[in-house]
């Protein structure tokens, strides 16, 4: 069932759980994704990043999209723009249908990001869509999104976090639905060299300054051993990955404000570890079936672990129930009533 995030991170923020946020570039990472929710019966939302929209053109994507929404109507599904960074690209998501928009001005300063992010919430709000900002910086590079070098993050980390007073500021210039907030987590698989630790303290305060205001932690992949081990034995190179800790992630997310978290590098390593794996093991195989099919099935249980550890799975009634409570106006997948 297609809808905003407002309904799923209504009972997030007080139920103890997280929305798993997952970046789609083709069929069978959205398949393998929506059929983990479905068995997990989990509410999940469905990030398209520019790179995505580019590589895969958008209307192919929206309608495998689409097919989900019809093929498992009871799992409650928002599609997202992932780090929008124009008024341009945000105007185009919500023509095309998106039901939850990030507008990403961190990179800019305060009053810059206050300005470009209010504009966009004015042009969301209009069209009934939400908004994510972000305030803060992360370090890490994946496809568009340059953040601060792994290094010198790592090592200065403090000062690159999400301000609490800052925060307080923007969230009431800007009316935003949800925040993506600093707080020691790094884009892409090559993220750490040492075990990171993220500042709970940090979010706490920022709870206290932004009561009720949704969080949302970016770079949350956690880079699982076993798919780096099956992509360097398989021919791959791999040294020195390290991602954010799946109890610590889990810790955010039942204890603290955090509602959305973003997986993307964890996908990825998933897809590319099994298709390394079949290619290896079967150096005559040349039907796509035979190693993309492996390869969602890989994408499927390593997700289900994800739901399991966000907390996420079981509560897909609930928020279908929140939603239809709340009468949010049914949104329209290209013209056709869901």
């Amino acid at each position: 069932m297609l809808m905003t995030t407002k309904p799923m991170f209504d009972l997030a923020y007080a139920g103890g759980f997280g929305v798993g946020a997952f970046n789609v570039n083709n069929m069978e990472i959205t398949q393998g994704i929506i059929e983990a929710c479905a068995k997990e019966k989990s509410p999940c939302i469905l990030q398209i990043s520019k790179g995505a929209r580019k590589y895969a053109n958008i209307r192919f994507l929206r309608r495998i999209i689409d097919a989900c929404v019809e093929e498992y109507p009871n799992v409650p599904i928002a599609i997202h723009c992932d780090h929008g960074d124009t008024l341009d690209l945000i105007k185009a998501c919500i023509a095309d249908g998106y039901t939850s928009v990030m507008i990403d001005g961190s990179h800019h300063d305060f009053e810059h990001n206050i300005k470009l992010t209010a504009d966009a919430v004015k042009i969301a709000h209009a069209a009934g869509v939400v908004v994510e900002a972000e305030l803060g910086m992360l370090g890490g590079i994946e496809e568009d999104v340059v953040g601060l070098d792994a290094h010198e993050y790592e090592k200065n980390v403090e000062k690159f976090l999400t301000d609490p007073e800052q925060a307080r500021d923007f969230y009431a210039r800007t009316n935003i639905d949800s925040l993506a907030v600093a707080i020691g987590t790094s884009h892409g698989a090559f993220k750490f060299k040492h075990e990171p630790k993220l500042a709970f303290d940090r979010i706490e305060k920022i709870m206290k300054t932004c009561p009720g205001l949704p969080l949302v932690m970016h770079g949350s992949s956690s880079v699982p051993k076993e798919f780096i081990d099956l992509i360097n034995k398989h021919g791959g190179n791999m040294p020195g990955t390290m991602g954010v800790p799946e109890e610590q992630i889990a810790k955010a997310v039942r204890q603290y404000g955090v509602c959305k978290v973003n997986i993307d590098t964890d996908l990825r390593l998933a897809m590319t570890a099994k298709i390394r794996e079949v290619f290896a093991t079967k150096p005559t195989e040349f039907d796509p079936r035979n190693y993309l099919g492996p390869a969602r099935d890989a994408i499927v249980t390593m997700v289900q672990r994800k739901l399991q550890m966000l907390n996420s799975a079981g509560k897909a009634d609930a928020i279908i129930a929140h939603w239809k409570k709340q009468g949010e106006p049914m949104p329209e997948v290209y013209g056709a009533k869901v």
